[in-house]
């Protein structure tokens, strides 16, 4: 019974906060393909950010990622991707995609297995690559607004929500009730390192937005919008020349 009231309660609370979250994604009325109300704070956001990406390196070739072997930077990033699999898979149901599920499950089942907990990506040498998603996409799947654009502190670009979709993915996570505290502190670890891998693999990308641009703030605001209304499925919305510079910095924000 105590348990039974546990999960109820958790699930009410968690339905209270989607609620809540939703209900924050501003409606565009503006009739703006870019809707960015909260441009000012944004920029200081933005500003704060390079300052972070300039004391890490960034701007020379990649930053700290590049002190790091690349095979042990790929390895991070294997590991990393390996842990975010149930949740894709969990995202891929949501969204009707049994399909993408599947591959995603068996893409675990080798990469732990042959791949040695996921330190190796076997599964993609026979065929099964990675079919990353998230909550952000699930919410635009059933119809939630994009909301006003966000620019967050470490994380970068987003929107309202991607914000509420990054919530949700920690907050739903497949692997909180199977994974002790201490081993998601290191899984959490994992993915940090595995981020500043990202930085130095896509470090002329990177660096050709954030430094070389006139306008870093509105040329990373563009190539994160297109890039996600284009995973959404909003082709009106993404310019459909999208091309490899824009891929690769999304790329490097992991999909949100």
């Amino acid at each position: 019974m105590f348990h039974r009231a546990n999960l109820r309660r958790s699930g009410t609370v968690l339905l209270l906060t989607l609620a809540t979250l939703l209900a924050g994604c501003t409606p565009n009325t503006s009739g703006e393909a870019i809707f960015d109300p909260y441009e000012k704070q944004n920029r200081k956001v933005h500003a704060f950010n390079k300052g972070v990406d300039r004391t890490f390196g960034g701007g020379k070739g990649g930053g700290i990622g590049k002190a790091v072997p690349a095979p042990v930077t790929q390895g991070l990033s294997n590991l990393s991707t390996n842990f975010s699999q149930p949740s894709y898979m969990m995202n891929h149901l949501l969204q009707g995609n049994m399909e993408s599920a599947m591959r995603n499950f068996w893409r675990v089942v080798v990469n732990t297995t042959v791949g040695v907990g996921g330190l190796f990506d076997p599964a993609t040498k026979i065929g099964l690559h990675d079919d990353a998603t998230d909550f952000g996409l699930t919410l635009a799947k059933h119809g939630v607004p994009e909301g006003a654009y966000i620019e967050l502190p470490i994380l970068g670009p987003s929107t309202e929500r991607d914000v509420a979709g990054k919530i949700l993915d920690t907050v739903l996570n497949p692997l909180q009730g199977v994974i002790k505290a201490e081993d998601q502190r290191k899984i959490a670890g994992v993915k940090v390192l595995s981020r500043a891998g990202d930085r130095a693999k896509y470090s002329e990308t990177v660096d050709s937005v954030l430094y070389d641009s006139a306008d870093s703030y509105a040329q990373a605001r563009i190539i994160y919008l297109q890039n996600r209304r284009g995973q959404a499925g909003d082709t009106a919305s993404a310019e459909a020349e999208a091309d490899e510079v824009y891929d690769s910095y999304e790329d490097f924000y992991g999909g949100q």
